[in-house]
């Protein structure tokens, strides 16, 4: 990470930061949109109606209810945060959808589609992931993947993004230093414990390489504003968001996008 460190690049934080909140990665961009199809594309409602659903880090909630208001027969949201489960489950019974939402820790039956949305860069162990996915895929099945931004992006840092690429100006312990001020509770070591696994662009394709699953479409998506300077040597610092389709090796191959 960044070579700014020390007292020097806790101070610096603290003085352009100083509550600890960024207002980056509000969510403000989906007002008024379903951030499902907004990602996913308008094909969505049709490639889940009737169909059974995983939401792998379904959060709160909110898509899973979306998919299920979407057409799908029965959509099982899954997440390790019981906070977040409880919520989930509220809020499905609120949207009148409770009869076909359900939340827990483990998906209790195989789904024609898995839906993992802005997940993959928060997953503790990505691979690991990708491995549960392919067991619980139906045989013609597929996985659609959306996350980001990748660690390279100019907001990668997520939470610890106090100005564009300021995770990679300041060094692990000068940002977690800071953070610490107005967030006491936490007591990670590394951006790592956070819930950021730093991913790139580049090992999220090792990743799928190596695992029974495969790409059936793959597009790393450029930053409106930088499109013209993407390019290979560029992407993983012009890269917004990684949008993809995943089958299981052996399944009828199509042409990668």
């Amino acid at each position: 990470m960044g070579a700014v460190g020390g007292e020097l690049g806790y101070r610096l934080l603290t003085r352009l930061c100083p509550t600890g909140e960024t207002g980056y990665m509000t969510g403000e961009a989906y007002r008024n949109k379903s951030k499902l199809i907004t990602m996913l594309g308008p094909t969505l409602p049709d490639r889940v109606r009737d169909k059974v659903v995983i939401d792998f880090g379904c959060g709160p909630g909110a898509e899973a209810i979306e998919l299920a208001q979407l057409g799908a027969r029965r959509v099982m949201g899954v997440d390790i945060r019981p906070k977040w489960l409880t919520m989930a489950r509220e809020a499905a019974e609120e949207a009148g959808v409770a009869d076909r939402c359900v939340f827990g820790t483990t998906p209790l039956e195989p789904a024609d589609v898995i839906i993992s949305l802005d997940s993959f860069e928060h997953f503790d162990d990505p691979a690991t992931i990708l491995c549960l996915m392919a067991s619980y895929l139906k045989p013609e099945g597929e996985a659609l993947v959306s996350f980001g931004p990748p660690w390279y992006h100019p907001l990668g840092g997520h939470i610890f993004s106090v100005f564009r690429w300021a995770h990679l100006v300041f060094t692990e312990n000068a940002l977690l230093r800071w953070r610490k001020d107005s967030h006491p509770q936490q007591t990670a070591r590394r951006i790592t414990e956070c819930g950021l696994n730093k991913m790139t662009v580049a090992r999220f394709q090792r990743l799928v390489e190596q695992s029974p699953l495969r790409f059936a479409s793959f597009e790393a998506r450029p930053i409106a504003k930088l499109r013209r300077l993407a390019n290979p040597l560029t992407r993983e610092f012009v890269t917004s968001v990684v949008i993809c389709r995943l089958v299981l090796r052996g399944a009828e191959r199509s042409a990668v996008a």
